[in-house]
């Protein structure tokens, strides 16, 4: 009997455990761009008025949805993050490795010696920018970073 409870509330505690973990979890679904609210197109085409765009994804979390529309740019990839409204909330910019601010790849090379950078970004959010690293450590792991402008790691990431 105590061996009966005890394996009820293990089962219980894991079910709980699950469905918060489930909730907090945001959840990314690839939609096409006709299924984008008509305000996100506006305010991206508004932005980038020559950019082609390329495709769309629709984030989910809690009660909070954004969307994220993919596009090119005079040959550079961009991510646009906004509300349904159409407030940009963010926009990503694909950088090259060697575009890197100096003081990032200081950082990088002082802190993560003979790894990888796999991908780059530099993140306009809220008038600040920001640069996000996916690199191959020398340990074979990938670990995304983001530091500010100065090159100070505000967010290691694994």
């Amino acid at each position: 009997m105590r061996f009966r409870t005890a394996f009820n509330r293990l089962w219980l505690v894991a079910a709980v455990w699950l469905a918060l973990f489930s909730v907090a979890a945001a959840e990314q679904e690839k939609i096409p761009l006709d299924q984008v609210p008509k305000p996100v197109i506006d305010a991206v085409k508004a932005k980038f008025p020559k950019g082609e765009l390329t495709g769309a994804e629709k984030e989910t979390e809690g009660k909070k949805v954004t969307y994220e529309v993919k596009l090119l740019d005079k040959k550079r990839k961009f991510e646009v993050i906004a509300a349904p409204d159409g407030k940009v909330l963010a926009v990503e910019k694909v950088l090259e490795p060697s575009e890197l601010p100096k003081p990032v790849t200081e950082t990088l090379d002082a802190k993560y010696p003979k790894s990888k950078i796999k991908k780059a970004e530099e993140v306009v959010a809220n008038e600040k920018t920001t640069y996000e690293v996916v690199l191959i450590t020398a340990e074979s792991q990938t670990v995304k970073l983001i530091f500010d402008a100065k090159g100070k790691l505000i967010e290691p990431k694994s």
